[in-house]
């Protein structure tokens, strides 16, 4: 195995977790992950290997027709006794329920995934004529209520990188862990506020990925599809302020060729982005929950705006549906609006 494929990394270890979810659910659930492996990602896949643990276990735990049957004793042909009203009461036991000694609560979104891979494991076995019907069809998705779309305006931007250059916001121990990792949490950050790439995306670039000939990179998306993005002078003369920092720590394996890494000298970890984006915006933009997402949407939404073209912004940001672009950016449609307001006309003037 390449340890500087992260990607590939992480797709052994998402093999292994589904396998071993896989051995506490019931048998024919092997074929339906199975059928679905050219179809899915490994991380959709794990996902769902989690959520059908958590539904069969309400099936023996909830549910008279399943209560004298362990989870592994499950046959395919009772998949027939589920019915529409199972899944509703699914849907609400959801709300708050307990599994492994821990407490789960989950919002209309959390209950729509969730429900997503019981009516995937259905409506496959129904495809293969191995269940009569898909009862999930008479199910509605819980409503999902539509939540302000989070991005930076102009001086946060300012703000947040000006953070991670001068702190003056931080404990003493973070300005401490500051001086040690600046240069790179500034590239880190100037990369996804002026590319709009995803943080697993960022985390898995390797330094053969970047060529500065061209102010472009490469980057593997979701799915596993790599394309080439391109970078302004200003992400490039971040990239290379942290690239030659890099190259003065002798401490770093030759063998190491993951573009951003931790104080360890290993490759970063998506949680230790989170954190860090976290760090600096939290005390600078205290009224907004910033996430690397939400720098991603702050890409996307400023984009739009300098190029009023959806299919631009859809293509640079990775998304198959423009539908997933317009849902996730409010300004497009905001902007738009305001475009339009002054187009029809009531009287000559």
């Amino acid at each position: 195995m390449d340890k500087n494929d992260y990607f590939l990394e992480r797709n052994i270890r998402c093999s292994k977790k589904i396998n071993q979810i896989l051995s506490q659910l019931p048998f024919f659930c092997e074929e339906f992950f199975l059928g679905i492996k050219n179809k899915t990602s490994y991380l959709t896949r794990l996902n769902y290997a989690n959520d059908l643990k958590i539904f069969f276990n309400f099936l023996t735990r909830e549910i008279i027709d399943f209560q004298d049957k362990k989870i592994k004793d499950i046959m395919l042909c009772d998949l027939e006794n589920i019915t529409a009203t199972h899944l509703e009461i699914y849907l609400n036991y959801l709300s708050y329920y307990e599994l492994d000694g821990k407490i789960y609560t989950n919002n209309e979104e959390g209950k729509n995934r969730k429900l997503s891979a019981v009516r995937s494991m259905l409506k496959y076995f129904f495809n293969k004529n191995k269940i009569k019907s898909n009862i999930s069809t008479k199910v509605e998705n819980p409503k999902i209520h539509e939540k302000p779309i989070i991005r930076l305006e102009v001086d946060e931007i300012v703000k947040l990188l000006d953070q991670a250059e001068n702190p003056n916001k931080l404990t003493k121990r973070q300005i401490s862990y500051n001086k040690l990792t600046k240069v790179r949490d500034v590239a880190i950050l100037t990369l996804l506020l002026g590319t709009g790439i995803r943080v697993s995306e960022c985390v898995g670039l390797n330094i053969d990925d970047i060529n500065f000939e061209v102010n472009g990179f490469k980057v593997t998306r979701k799915g596993g599809n790599q394309m080439i993005l391109y970078f302004s002078d200003e992400v490039a003369n971040a990239l290379k302020d942290y690239l030659s920092d890099r190259n003065a720590n002798k401490n770093i394996s030759e063998n190491e060729k993951a573009l951003f890494l931790s104080l360890q000298n290993k490759r970063i970890s998506v949680r230790a982005v989170e954190q860090m984006v976290k760090k600096y915006s939290s005390n600078t933009i205290p009224l907004k929950k910033i996430t690397p997402h939400k720098l991603r949407s702050t890409f996307g939404t400023n984009l739009y705006r300098e190029t009023n073209d959806i299919y631009i912004v859809a293509d640079v940001l990775g998304h198959k549906d423009v539908n997933t672009t317009k849902k996730h950016y409010a300004a497009i449609s905001e902007d738009s609006r305001k475009r339009v307001a002054n187009v029809i006309t009531l009287r000559d003037k």
